[in-house]
C-alpha cells in the first residue's frame, strides 16, 4: 500500500509516496542526506553540484557491493562445487573399500 512519507534531506523537507515502510524510506533519505552533507562540508558548492557528487559517491558505493556480492555468490558457487566433487570422491572411495573387503 503506498503512503506519503516525509523526510529531510540537507535541511529541505521532501514528502515522497511509497510502497516501504517508512523505516526504509527514512533509512534510505539519511543515507542521502549524510551523503549531501559530506559532499558539501567544507566545499563551496551549490545543492544540485553537490547531489550530482552525491549522487556519483552512492552509485560508486552501489557498484563495488555489487561486484562484491558477485565475488562472493563465486565463491560459495566454487564451494558447492568443490563440495560435490569431494562427496564423488568419497562415494567413489567407499565403493572401492566395499569391494576391497568382499573380496576376501
Amino acid at each position: 500500500m503506498k503512503q506519503k512519507i516525509t523526510v529531510t534531506i540537507a535541511g529541505q523537507e521532501y514528502t515522497l509516496v511509497a510502497e516501504e515502510s517508512e523505516e526504509y524510506v527514512t533509512r534510505c533519505a539519511q543515507l542521502v542526506d549524510s551523503q549531501l552533507t559530506q559532499v558539501m562540508e567544507g566545499a563551496r558548492l551549490g545543492r544540485s553540484d553537490a547531489a550530482v557528487l552525491a549522487a556519483m559517491n552512492l552509485a560508486d558505493q552501489f557498484y563495488r557491493e555489487q561486484e562484491a556480492g558477485e565475488n562472493l555468490r563465486l565463491q560459495i558457487k566454487e564451494g558447492l562445487d568443490e563440495n560435490a566433487r569431494l562427496k564423488m570422491e568419497l562415494s567413489e572411495a567407499k565403493r572401492e573399500i566395499f569391494k576391497l573387503q568382499n573380496q576376501k
